[in-house]
């Protein structure tokens, strides 16, 4: 279940600080950095490496500081130091407040964190910064205008795809501590920097291919760095599968942030310019827009009054449940969306269709490396690819397989009855292709919904464990009734049933028994989120702290602004686990969090035969959770978004 954590309490008391604060930084701190770093030979040799590494420009430098140095710099995180989990839709990650605050702690105070200190103060110098601008050419740096903390993944923690663009950041950079530090990282265990190389989109703006070209696992005392580029400097963070209560204390821990351009008053100072040559992630995450296919212009209107007709209920039949094609229930179910505007219909399918389907998916997953015999690891990108089924980008938006179209060679007749399909993916063709564009889809839809579906598009999706999601989006100005038929397969526990807990009635032991999907464990919910303020950027969102949910079907979690956060899960968030991160500093955030109100208006868990109705106002947020590798299988579904048109009576058919 999703967890929450009370707030940690400050080192020093609420202090609202500026960004740029004057900071008392050692002129020449070589003695704290390894041998040999600032050699001309080595910079050199660092610079020319730089230039050449795809799929951008990084530098990687295996010891970065005095082993001792760092391994007090460890003791003094994981002792004197709060960490809060916390979670959007772009990440899940354990993380302090910024570290600029340590300017602020009192002499008592500061001598408990001598050596992280002296580390910060040391990155943040003259002359590491001027070893980063040789290195980069990224031109001037400020040394006043600080932004790090330290970051802990445990097992379930991620951060997905994003190239860190905002405001002033010039480079981005990770400091590794993974634990225990006697211990080498495996590359099994997660948590490798994931980089990502770029092609032109459809509209003209460079997006990450949907697979990265470089991974990076972490080692200790290891230091990656890169300039950060709108649209170029993509990269992620692949899900920590280890560690957690129980286990060994196996955790990604690390210090990240980010160096930016040199401040108002410092050498080097340039006015920011106001149009950005490349979109970031950021921008083009808000101007997503869908493409509709629209009814034929001689097709029939359906009217929400009107019966279905002999010839659409005959079509339905074969595949829905017929308690939902009688006219009685039909009226009930358009009586609560109108009050509710939203509806979860158990067993939708006909029983044919259902019983066929179920076992169908889980052995496409079994056989294609994606169910529990993986035991918790992360599956190669490729996987479940093969046949019928590729994969959806870009990442810093969306991934997931969709259906590949058929062969030229495929038979053109549609199989009868749909059940006798012979494999799982063609019966979620038919799903696709047949029944959800169909008239007689439109007038149930319209009957049920009372609104008139004016255009649709359709897609079966696949999200595999370890690797698939979407990011939070909103469509500006129309309403949509989303129409989302949910396949994922129930969890089996080993002599027991499907989704059953045991022979007992106790609440309690049924309860106990709650895991996987429906204990939010696994990710997968599809989440509606409110709209921002006005005044807000369109990119951030914020809510209140978060309740913790009283039904495990129900977890809090935020919509994002992903350049809110680093490559290495940095944010400026409130830390509540519920919002999206603002620009605004941790301390400023946490302080707004507490007087605002909830904005998770809906969160639905993965579950096999449910439709899901959801009429969409404009500009509230909608995303599908990153599926956990932990899941012992792919979260399957039909989605299907409607632009719709409200009915007009016919006496007032002038309004």
């Amino acid at each position: 279940m999703a967890r929450t954590h009370s707030r940690p309490q400050s080192p020093d008391p609420v202090v609202k600080r500026p960004k740029t604060s004057h900071v008392d930084i050692p002129l020449d701190p070589t003695g704290h950095f390894s041998n040999d770093l600032f050699d001309h030979n080595s910079t050199a040799k660092l610079h020319a490496a730089y230039k050449a590494s795809n799929p951008f420009k990084y530098a990687v430098v295996e010891k970065l500081f005095q082993d001792d140095l760092l391994k007090k710099v460890k003791d003094e995180c994981l002792s004197e130091l709060s960490f809060t989990e916390k979670e959007t839709d772009i990440y899940k990650v354990n993380q302090t407040g910024d570290l600029a605050s340590l300017n602020y702690l009192t002499d008592a105070q500061i001598s408990l964190l001598p050596n992280l200190l002296a580390l910060r103060n040391a990155l943040y110098s003259d002359k590491f910064r001027s070893f980063l601008q040789t290195v980069t050419g990224c031109g001037p740096l400020s040394g006043k205008k600080q932004d790090m903390s330290v970051n802990s993944y445990t097992k379930g923690c991620h951060l997905l795809n994003h190239d860190d663009v905002i405001g002033t950041r010039r480079v981005s950079y990770i400091l590794y501590m993974p634990l225990p530090h006697y211990t080498l990282w495996q590359s099994d265990w997660g948590g490798a920097l994931e980089l990502y190389p770029v092609k032109e989109g459809p509209d003209g703006h460079l997006e990450p291919e949907a697979m990265p070209s470089k991974s990076i696992p972490p080692s200790w005392n290891q230091f990656i760095f890169f300039e950060v580029q709108p649209g170029r400097s993509f990269h992620s963070v692949e899900e920590v599968v280890v560690g957690g209560e129980g286990e060994d204390g196996r955790e990604r821990l690390s210090i990240s942030g980010w160096f930016h351009a040199a401040q108002e008053g410092e050498d080097g100072y340039v006015p920011e310019s106001s149009i950005p040559e490349t979109k970031s992630s950021r921008e083009q995450l808000t101007s997503t827009s869908t493409t509709f296919t629209p009814y034929p212009s001689d097709s029939e209107t359906p009217h929400p009054d009107h019966p279905l007709s002999d010839e659409h209920k005959d079509f339905l039949s074969e595949f829905l449940n017929p308690v939902y094609l009688q006219t009685r229930t039909m009226e009930t179910l358009s009586t609560r969306f109108a009050s509710e505007s939203s509806l979860e219909l158990h067993s939708f399918l006909a029983h044919p269709l259902a019983e066929v389907l179920q076992p169908r998916l889980r052995e496409l997953d079994a056989r294609d490396g994606l169910g529990p015999e993986r035991a918790g690891h992360i599956p190669s990108h490729t996987s479940g690819t093969s046949g019928a089924w590729g994969v959806r980008g870009p990442p810093h938006k969306w991934r997931y397989c969709v259906l590949n179209p058929p062969p030229e060679n495929a038979p053109a007749g549609a199989v009868s009855p749909r059940a006798a399909q012979e494999s799982p993916a063609e019966i979620l063709r038919t799903l696709q292709n047949e029944l959800f564009p169909s008239p007689a889809c439109r007038a149930w839809l319209a009957a049920v919904s009372r609104l008139l579906p004016l255009s649709h598009t359709v897609q079966a999706r696949r999200f595999r464990p370890g690797l698939d999601y979407t990011l939070a989006t909103s469509e500006d100005k129309d309403v949509r009734l989303d129409v989302v038929l949910g396949l994922t397969p129930g969890v089996v526990d080993s002599g027991k049933g499907e989704g059953s807990s045991s022979g007992t009635n106790s609440l309690a032991s049924a309860l106990d028994d709650v895991r996987g999907w429906q204990a939010a464990e696994w990710g997968g919910w599809e989440c509606y989120m409110a709209p921002h303020n006005e005044e807000d950027d369109p990119a951030i969102y914020r809510s209140g702290t978060r309740s913790k949910p009283t039904t495990a079907a129900s977890p809090d979690v935020s919509a994002h602004s992903p350049q809110h956060t680093n490559g290495n899960g940095n944010s400026n968030s409130n830390g509540n686990g519920t919002t999206a991160h603002s620009p605004a500093s941790l301390d400023e955030d946490q302080e707004m969090g507490e007087e605002e109100e909830d904005s998770t208006l809906l969160t639905v868990q993965p579950g096999f035969n449910r439709l899901l109705l959801v009429l969409r106002d404009e500009r509230v947020m909608r995303f599908v959770k990153y599926v956990s590798a932990a899941a012992e299988g792919s979260r399957w579904d039909v989605c299907g978004e409607y632009e719709v048109g409200m009915v007009a009576d016919d006496d007032n058919d002038d309004e």
